[in-house]
Parts: structure tokens; C-alpha cells; sequence
């Protein structure tokens, strides 16, 4: 292949100063390399970082390209204000910033430091935000973070331009601050190059990438091609039209946002430091602020989203400023002035001379896209990644390109979470535009989208609707939370009521299902699992080789079973059913199928002895449970379901009725019953006979809420929640689940290692007074330290108190032990108690 000429670029030298990375001479580089290891797209924060990070690691022969000089090119990077505040209801994202901030402390350009660690201020407007700020210092608790609650004096203090009077209070973290981008991306960059490690291209446009049976095999770019088996997309707004190029679907657009810098002012006259003042935040106005020397810059979403699509981008050469900057939009920003001159005061007597429309990517989530494509091997994916993120994304890929396993949980994060109802543009599109209008919006857990709703029904909706069924989404499910219809329930049982956080999204119709369930008898709709038929002459060895249990053969027979990573972490949890010799059914969560199925895909034999099909639309399911469960089913079929006949953990063939159907005795709920699956188009049928037949026993259908509180109380565990990769089976309690003196397994060998060295345990907590209800996330604190945090809770109906899940030391693992919770900065003492 003939080599193009590329526009090189020269590296400053400058002494290193003791513990940074400073930029040290390189040589021009002006020929582009035609093969490579691994190609990186895009030379902005995330793919400089990438690249850092495999240069760590000893790769060498990566290629990094972009579309714009380097390294101000043209994208995201290059205009971001750069406020970091590190603290986030998800814990990955707040440990990717954490050590992003650690990171980026460490770098400097020929320009200056990369970081400034000036501590960040967040004002609560009403009371609601003043709730909210305590709970986030709840998560900076929980999640490592320092932090402290500010009256309106100590924030005046830190921050001499704001007017105390309209605020309640603050929140500071000392360790937040701001970020230079484009001096970090370079400085990043530069040890790369320096380390032999990867060679960077401006100016370069990826064209198209040529895949061959299922595989990249070249980047075709208007310089040349570059053979490669690997490419990582960082191209931040542009990463959508790259996925496009191979087929694969990158739900994220691009999303205008109005930044501006005032002209100097008195207060900071002679003012030459980049920033001495924290950041601030102003979530109540949809608003941040900066100081840039002797002005402020001003951060604004108080306005409607501004999506673009990203093939109307201009080029670099028509861009005015740069691609990712779009003309000022004077009418946006009305608003977003009388909110900064009411808090600041005297911005007002300020000009606006620097005033952008900068383009960010959201996602229909607001997570980062982190992974390699099921559909396309090699092609791997950092995408939607913020500055305040982009360090720690850095290194998750790097690890994943590595190893496979990353230092931290992704699975918020994961290009395979997206449902195919969710990867059209008209859903990506509303979903994107919802993040942006709830960027800084109080969020409760259990909110749900007012956007594109009914995409996924069960054969029973009309069934449900009849009975006041309220609905939540899951994977784009609609699934009953509650029924209007049990409202007479509450004529029998008394179900405490509750005040607050804990209160929004929550009926106390619930507790009744729950009750009903424990004592009688409760249908419940779980047509949402993820179904995958496994068959093939080498089924059983390939389903041995992904679980740590030992996965039975025997024909009806249920496993239970977690599948590790090489690591040892909990990756996949499950069951799997035994149908023929070479034919398994495994069922998974709905919300997490595409991340399992992706797993399992991966690790496929290359010989095709198996094969994977999702027929998880092809089949509902009913859970049938509670003590009659047995009664009921027996009038409908002419199958023993006594124990003696079908016991737990067995799966049979049957007919119920004339409907064909799979029946599973297995329950998340801790009581009798079986999952039972059958053909969609027979799904209504089916539940019309099992209603029938279970009226003289006041069957109920019940909700996911009470299908959430019954497996808290019994003990059963979420994945995501209180088991996931940096967890594993020992310390969840779940070495039942494991044969170690079976053949070889994933993650056999660390799992061996991490069992001599147990330092914690998932421990089952009730709260002592039973009127508090938390809800996950919370610290967890004894003798004046933090233990560790509540993976989830929820209020146990037949305990009559609330139930939390936490891994804790082994010292206060002992059941009797009291250690306290907090919860909107309040105390509340715990128990460590025994499951049941």
C-alpha cells in the first residue's frame, strides 16, 4: 500500500518537575504507519488517555488519528470549561472521576498544569436541594469521596462573589476543581509517543472500516489505510457516524450547550492565576460557574436541548471556530442571565465578549458507551465520555484491551445494555433530549421516562390494564410496579405509610401483594427475562467452561449458577434448565440480557458445536407463587406438582390445559410456585386459565414491588445492585454455587486465590426502628469510619422494618453486631442479622 504524507507536529521540550509528566522532545512525524496493532480513533481527552494507558500497560504499534490538529481538534475537548465535581449517585462514575482527578494532578503541558484543585461549591436554592445535597454527601461517603455541608457564610466564604441571602446551604469536595483538556490530552499523548508506544496523526478522516466475516480488518482513511484487527471509536460527537460504518448502532447525539466568559471584573482586578476560586454549581437554575483569571465563565442547560444531527457538522474547514461550536443562540440564554446576576451580583456590570453553542454527547441514560461490539469483533467503543470521566475511561479500555477485565465495574456502562427498541434515532433522539432537560434535576430511583412507552408488552397487558396495573419500564418493558385493583387488600392488611424520598413512586398496595403473596396466592408477570436456547454437541462443555456451578445434564433438572470473570467477579447470574441432551434454556434479567448474551456470545466456540438463540420474545412467563400455588396448578393439568412429583430446582414439559408449557420450579420470592413459560401467542390463554382456576383461592396479580421487597426479605440477590464483577461468589454468600473440583471454569484459578483472602462479607441488615425506609446507596458507619454502603433495601412487609443489603468487614459481620446508616444526613442504627 503506498504511504500518504501526513501534517506532523512537533513536541515542546521542558524540564520535568519531580512527580508530573511534563512534555519531553519527539521527533516529527510525517509518513503514516499501514499497519498497526490497534488504531484509536479520535486524539481528544478519552483516546489520548486510552493510549497513555496502553503505553503503561507495554502495547506498542497503536496508531491514534483524528479529523482536526493535534491536539486542539476541533471536538468536545477543546472547548470544555473543564469542571470536574467528582460526585455521582453511580459509584463508577464517581471512582472514574476520583481517579481521573488523580490522574490528570499529575500532568502539565508547555502551556501549565492540566489540573487545579480549587474544591467545588454546590448551592441548594430550595429545600428539596438542601435534602438532595445531603444525600449527596451520603454518596461521597460511601463512594470515598471528601466532602462537607456549607451554611450560606462558609460558602460566601469560599466563593466572596456570591450573595449567601438566597441560598440554604452548600456543598463542598476540596478534591473537585478544574481540568485543562486539551493540555492534559497532550501531555497524555506525549508519553505515549515518548514510551514508543503509539504515533498520532492530524488532519486524518476516517472514510469507512472494512470488515471481513464478522472481523475489522482495515481503517480506510483520506491518507491512506491502516491494516489493523482492533479499532478503539473515541471520537466523541462524531463516534455515531463511525458505528454506522460497520453496523453498529452508538446511541449517543450530540447536544448543544451555551457557555460564555464575562469581561474582567473589579472584585478580581489584577487577577492573573488561572482559578483560585472553587467551581460553582447552582443545580436549582440548571447552571455552573468558573473563574478564568480575572473574569467568570458561565455554564447554562436552562434551556430547551439543541439536538444536531451529526451529519450536519460542519468540517473543519467551514467552521467558523471549530466543529463542535455552533453560533450563540441569544434567546437561550435570557433566563440563564437573571439566574447568574441573582446569585452573582456583580456579573451584572459585565460584559459577554466569548459566547459558544458547544456540542457534548448524551446518551438515552447519560452513562458512557465502554465496550467491544457483539456484532463486529475488534471494533471497541469509549464514547459520551465528559473530561471530568475521561482519565478513568482510559484506563477501564486499556485494562479491557489488556486482560478483559477491567479495575471497575462497567456494567452502567456497557455498549451492550441497549435494548433494539432503544437503538432507533427517534428513541435515541427523545431519550438524549430528557438527559439534557434532567441534567441537574433531583432524580428519584424509581422516576420513569415519559418518553417512548409501550414498545415491549407482554401477551398479558390487556389482562393487566383491566386490573389498574401501573406501569414501569425495564429494557423498554412495560411491567406492572402495582395493581389499583388490590386496593382492597389494604381492607386486611395494614400497611404502614410513609413520608418523604421513600414515599414518591410508592404505593402502599404494595405491602398488601407482598402480604397476599406470603400468605395465599400471587401471579406475576416476568414475561421480561431474558430466554437464550443453548444447544449444540458441545453445549454442556461450553455452558461447564462460563459457570462456577456445575451445570447439571440431566434431562429437567435446574441450575442455579453464577459465570465468572477471569478475575473471579461475579459476571453473569442465572439459571439454567437442562432440556435435552445438547438443548439448555437459560434465563436471565431483562435489563441485563443483552450484557449476559453478549458474555456468552463471546466465549463461543470457534467451531460452531454451539449456538446461542435470544427467544426471549418468543415465550412469555408467569411466576405462579404463593402456598396454594400447588392447589391451583394441579386443577389444570394432569402432571404431579406435589414435591414428591416435581421438586425444587426440577423443570417439566407439561400442559396446562391444552397450552404446551415449560414449567420451572424455581421463585425469587421465597415462597411455593414455579416459573412458567409458554408461547407467546398462547400467553393470554394462559393467564385467563390460571385466574380462573385460582379465584376460589384470591389469586391476585402483584407488581415488581412486591416482587423487589419479597426477595430482600428471603435474601435472594440483585445483579448490578449487590453482586456484580467487583464481587465474588464467597464473599456474596454464594459458594453453594460453586465446584471448584470441577473441570476447568472461568475465573477458577483467581476464585481459588481470592477465597484465602476474604476481607468482607455481604451481610443482610434490619433497621431498628422500623418507621425508617432507605433505599440503596447509603454509608454504612461504626466507631467514626465508613464500612462500606447499602447495595440495595427496601421494607420487609413480613419483618414489619427495613431490610439492607452491604458488604462489611469481617469484623462486623457477626450476626448481633449495630452499626449505623446514614440516610440524608441523619444516623439510624442497624442490625446484623441472620437470612430468614
Amino acid at each position: 500500500m503506498k504511504q500518504r504524507d501526513l501534517v506532523g507536529f512537533q513536541q515542546r521540550a521542558t524540564a520535568e518537575p519531580k512527580g508530573r509528566i511534563a512534555p519531553t522532545l519527539n521527533s516529527n512525524l510525517t509518513t503514516m504507519e499501514n499497519t498497526a496493532k490497534l488504531v484509536i480513533i479520535g486524539a481528544g481527552i478519552v483516546g489520548c488517555s486510552t493510549a497513555y494507558h496502553l503505553a503503561k500497560l507495554g502495547w506498542r504499534d497503536i496508531v491514534v488519528i483524528d479529523r482536526g490538529s493535534l491536539f486542539a481538534t476541533g471536538g468536545s475537548t477543546s472547548h470544555a470549561p473543564g469542571l470536574v465535581f467528582q460526585t455521582n449517585s453511580s459509584q463508577t462514575m464517581t471512582r472514574l472521576a476520583k481517579y481521573t482527578v488523580e490522574l490528570y494532578s499529575q500532568l502539565e503541558s508547555s502551556e501549565g498544569s492540566a489540573f487545579y484543585g480549587v474544591g467545588s461549591v454546590e448551592v441548594a436554592y430550595t429545600e428539596a436541594r438542601w435534602q438532595e445535597l445531603k444525600r449527596k454527601l451520603g454518596w461521597a461517603k460511601s463512594w470515598g469521596i471528601e466532602g462537607a455541608m456549607l451554611t450560606p457564610e462558609q460558602a460566601k466564604e469560599k466563593i466572596p462573589l456570591l450573595d449567601e441571602t438566597k441560598i440554604l446551604g452548600a456543598y463542598y469536595v476540596p478534591t473537585d476543581g478544574i481540568a485543562k483538556a486539551v493540555r492534559a490530552a497532550e501531555a497524555l499523548a506525549n508519553f505515549a509517543i515518548n514510551s514508543s508506544a503509539a504515533k498520532f496523526y492530524g488532519n486524518t478522516q476516517v472514510l469507512d472500516i472494512e470488515v471481513e466475516q464478522g472481523q475489522v480488518k482495515s481503517v480506510i482513511t483520506n491518507k491512506g489505510n491502516i491494516a489493523t484487527d482492533k479499532v478503539v471509536v473515541c471520537a466523541g460527537i462524531w463516534g455515531s457516524l463511525i458505528g454506522e460504518m460497520v453496523g453498529e448502532v452508538i446511541p449517543l447525539v450530540p447536544v448543544q450547550h451555551q457557555y460564555v466568559k464575562t469581561s474582567p471584573l473589579s472584585e478580581l482586578a489584577g487577577e492573573t492565576r488561572e482559578v483560585v476560586q472553587p467551581i460553582l454549581r447552582h443545580q436549582d437554575r440548571s447552571m455552573y460557574f468558573r473563574q478564568h483569571s480575572d473574569c467568570y465563565g458561565i455554564g447554562s442547560y436552562q434551556h430547551e436541548p439543541l439536538l444536531v444531527d451529526p451529519k450536519d457538522i460542519l468540517t473543519h474547514k467551514d467552521s467558523p471556530m471549530m466543529p463542535s461550536v455552533k453560533q450563540f443562540t441569544e434567546s437561550h440564554f435570557q433566563a440563564a442571565w437573571q439566574s447568574t446576576v441573582e446569585l452573582l451580583p456583580s456579573l451584572a456590570q459585565t460584559e459577554l465578549p466569548y459566547k459558544i453553542n458547544g456540542m457534548m454527547s448524551f446518551t438515552p441514560d447519560s452513562f458512557p458507551i465502554i465496550g467491544e461490539s457483539s456484532q463486529v469483533r475488534g471494533f471497541w467503543v469509549a464514547e459520551a465520555v465528559w473530561v471530568t470521566h475521561g482519565g478513568g475511561v482510559g484506563k477501564m479500555v486499556a485494562e479491557l484491551l489488556t486482560t478483559g477485565v477491567p479495575s471497575l465495574d462497567l456494567h452502567e456502562c456497557d455498549i451492550n445494555r441497549f435494548p433494539q427498541v432503544a437503538q432507533s434515532s427517534k428513541y435515541i433522539w427523545a431519550s438524549a433530549a430528557q438527559q439534557y432537560r434532567e441534567v441537574y434535576d433531583i432524580i428519584h430511583p424509581l422516576a420513569q421516562p415519559t418518553h417512548s412507552r409501550q414498545l415491549r408488552v407482554s401477551p398479558f397487558y390487556p389482562r393487566l390494564q383491566e386490573l389498574g396495573a401501573v406501569f414501569f419500564t425495564s429494557a423498554g418493558w412495560e411491567r406492572p410496579q402495582w395493581f389499583e385493583s388490590n386496593a382492597k387488600l389494604l381492607e386486611k392488611y395494614t400497611i404502614p405509610e410513609r413520608q418523604g424520598w421513600s414515599a414518591q413512586n410508592w404505593s402502599t398496595i404494595q405491602g398488601a401483594e407482598h402480604l397476599a403473596t406470603r400468605e395465599g396466592l400471587a401471579m406475576y408477570d416476568l414475561t421480561s427475562f431474558t430466554k437464550l436456547e443453548v444447544t449444540g454437541e458441545k453445549a454442556c462443555e461450553y455452558l461447564q467452561y462460563l459457570c462456577a456451578n456445575k451445570v447439571s445434564s440431566n434431562v429437567g433438572k435446574v441450575t442455579y449458577t453464577s459465570m465468572l470473570d477471569a478475575n473471579g467477579g461475579i459476571m453473569c447470574d442465572l439459571t439454567i434448565t437442562c432440556l435435552d441432551k445438547n438443548r439448555f434454556w437459560v434465563v436471565t434479567g431483562g435489563a441485563v440480557g443483552g450484557h449476559d448474551l453478549a458474555w456468552m456470545r463471546s466465549h463461543l466456540p470457534k467451531d460452531n458445536s454451539v449456538n446461542i438463540a435470544d427467544v426471549s420474545s418468543s415465550y412469555c412467563c408467569l411466576g405462579l407463587w404463593g402456598p396454594s400455588a400447588p392447589k391451583v396448578l394441579s386443577e389444570v393439568t394432569d402432571t404431579d406438582v406435589s414435591n414428591k412429583g416435581f421438586g425444587f430446582f426440577t423443570a417439566r414439559q407439561i400442559y396446562l390445559g391444552a397450552i404446551p408449557a415449560l414449567a420451572v420450579r424455581v421463585s425469587y420470592v421465597g415462597e411455593l410456585g414455579w416459573e412458567i413459560y409458554v408461547p407467546t401467542e398462547s400467553g393470554l390463554k394462559l393467564w385467563d386459565l390460571l385466574w380462573q382456576a385460582g379465584q376460589p383461592y384470591n389469586i391476585i396479580a402483584a407488581g415488581v414491588g412486591a416482587f423487589e421487597s419479597l426477595r430482600l426479605e428471603k435474601g435472594y440477590l440483585s445483579w448490578g445492585a449487590d453482586i456484580h464483577t467487583e464481587y465474588d461468589p464467597y464473599e456474596a454468600g454464594l459458594d453453594f454455587a460453586v465446584r471448584l473440583n470441577k473441570d476447568e471454569f472461568i475465573g477458577r484459578d483467581a476464585l481459588l486465590q481470592r477465597k484465602q483472602y476474604q476481607s468482607r462479607k455481604l451481610c443482610y441488615l434490619t433497621l431498628n426502628d422500623p418507621s425508617v425506609v432507605i433505599m440503596g446507596k447509603e454509608p454504612i458507619m461504626a466507631e467514626g469510619k465508613v464500612l462500606g454502603y447499602v447495595t440495595s433495601a427496601g421494607y420487609g412487609y413480613s419483618l414489619g422494618r427495613c431490610v439492607a443489603y452491604a458488604y462489611l468487614p469481617l469484623g462486623y459481620s457477626t450476626p448481633g453486631t449495630n452499626v449505623e446508616i446514614e440516610y440524608f444526613g441523619d444516623r439510624y442504627l442497624a442490625t446484623v442479622t441472620d437470612i430468614g
